[in-house]
């Protein structure tokens, strides 16, 4: 009997991952053949194996209690390939939910696609955009994680498409320098793809496209069409040049339109992609800032909550990675505690976090005092925010309200819901969602007017995925999303 047991189980799990292989299959059609690319609750499906399928199915059902199986997902994914849909960006976790709400039975997949994809089917939904050059000025720790994105999500090569690098150094050797620290990243790992290095027309391969090495000490010096790039969104990784005049210096080389920082910018909006972008017409403006790491992981969770509950005052502390700016070693440097080795010491320093809420929701940033402590880890930090509420809540209240926003809104992106008993640091590493609500450590006041939230955030990939938001807000190549 146990053997026979056994063997069932056996036989269970192939037949499951045969229909994930099947799926995975599917989903690599819908995004090549049709520009249509598929996420489970906003987690990423492209490039995945079939037991991470079956484990993101397993992440659905117990996020939304209700049963997510691979037969209905495959189902459902397999015949989208028959209709005629238009490029999009689409939920198969809402898709398979609703399929599941509405009784669904297997051989009625189309009729309901049919219902729900009507805005999504059939020419006269078809809204064509025009690709955009994209220039990685700095090639620094974010701007490395971009150019594996933009390699990646480039697909049909219908929206953002990675031209050219810009750096300041040069020299023999540079670009097989380049090309082995995006090849190989001691936090993300391996690049999933080839990166050669071309030294004699000063270039990367990357997975077949030539991405150009440009050598330039001021950006006004650059012609871009030169190299066969026009119209192109530069994103400017350096932290060079902070506020409108200087990035305005990029508007004056040929073949640059639009100018985004990733960093905090002065005189430019400062955009936490998903709560304030629609305030700035990407037609009318052509300098913008995506903020910072934290400011993207904090204004979403916020936003919820003073939506929902009101915040009367609050205070945020970052624990926050050490990055590039601190020294690895006790040294001199221009603020006296972050002189102090970066890998051996907790360090607090101060945070514009108060400043940075204001700019993306005005009149809430003055209600709040904030501080940071930058810990001897790579990546991987956490922001604590101590906040007193206008209506009183309970525990399940407020963890029920943060749920919601991540299933369904206009935050889906930005907030992931985190259900686990025992998440650390290292877990969130890679996670697309710039701020990753905690639900297990939530505490609430017992007169339910005050609350603490622990929002962990991968401030090196997290913060990268929000600036390829918006780089697509800005060039105007969104597509339609289901989600």
């Amino acid at each position: 009997m146990p053997s026979t047991s056994y063997d069932q189980m056996v036989q269970h799990r192939i037949a499951h991952e045969k229909l994930a292989t099947r799926s995975i299959k599917a989903i690599n059609d819908l995004w090549y053949d049709k520009g249509i690319e598929m996420v489970l609750f906003r987690n990423q499906l492209i490039d995945k194996r079939a037991s991470e399928i079956l484990s993101l199915h397993n992440y659905a059902h117990k996020m939304v209690g209700k049963p997510i199986e691979v037969e209905a997902t495959t189902a459902l994914l397999e015949t989208m390939l028959t209709l005629d849909l238009c490029p999009a960006r689409m939920d198969i976790g809402r898709l398979a939910s609703e399929w599941v709400e509405s009784g669904g039975q297997p051989g009625s997949e189309k009729a309901f696609l049919e219902k729900q994809l009507a805005g999504f089917i059939g020419p006269d939904n078809y809204t064509p955009t025009t690709p955009k050059d994209v220039v990685l000025y700095g090639f620094g720790r974010i701007g490395r994680l971009l150019a594996r994105e933009l390699i990646m999500q480039e697909g049909r090569g219908e929206q953002l498409r990675l031209r050219a690098i810009v750096t300041r150094d040069k020299g023999t050797g540079m670009a097989e320098k380049r090309a082995s620290l995006l090849r190989q990243d001691s936090v993300h790992g391996a690049f999933p793809g080839t990166v050669e290095a071309d030294e004699e027309n000063n270039a990367l391969i990357i997975d077949g496209h030539m991405v150009h090495l440009i050598t330039a000490q001021q950006p006004e010096d650059i012609d871009y069409t030169s190299y066969g790039i026009n119209n192109a969104l530069v994103i400017d990784n350096t932290g060079a040049f902070r506020d409108k005049e200087a990035l305005g210096r990029h508007l004056k080389s040929k073949g640059a339109s639009k100018v985004l920082l990733t960093a905090p910018g002065k005189g430019v909006p400062n955009i936490v992609h998903g709560v304030n972008q629609t305030m700035f017409n990407p037609a009318e403006a052509d300098i913008f800032s995506a903020a910072s790491c934290t400011t993207n992981a904090i204004v979403p969770v916020l936003k919820v909550v003073n939506d929902k509950l009101g915040i009367e005052k609050g205070h945020i502390e970052t624990v926050h990675a050490y990055t590039n700016d601190q020294n690895l070693v006790d040294n001199m440097h221009s603020k006296y505690r972050r002189g102090r080795g970066a890998a051996t010491n907790m360090v607090i320093t101060e945070t514009g976090a108060g400043s940075a809420i204001d700019k993306a929701i005005p009149g809430l940033g003055p209600k709040f005092t904030s501080n940071a402590i930058r810990v001897p880890v790579p990546d991987g930090s956490l922001a604590i925010l101590n906040l007193q509420l206008s209506k009183s809540v309970n525990l399940e209240g407020i963890n029920e309200i943060m749920r919601k926003a991540a299933l369904e809104g206009d935050l889906v992106e930005q907030i992931n819901y985190s259900i686990s008993n025992e998440l650390v640091s290292s877990d969130i590493i890679g996670n697309s969602c710039p701020a990753i609500y905690d639900s297990k450590a939530t505490q609430v006041h017992p007169d339910g007017m005050s609350v603490v939230l622990y929002v962990w955030y991968d401030n090196e990939y997290g913060y990268t995925r929000q600036v390829m938001r918006l780089s697509k807000y800005i060039a105007q190549v969104q597509r339609k999303r289901y989600y």
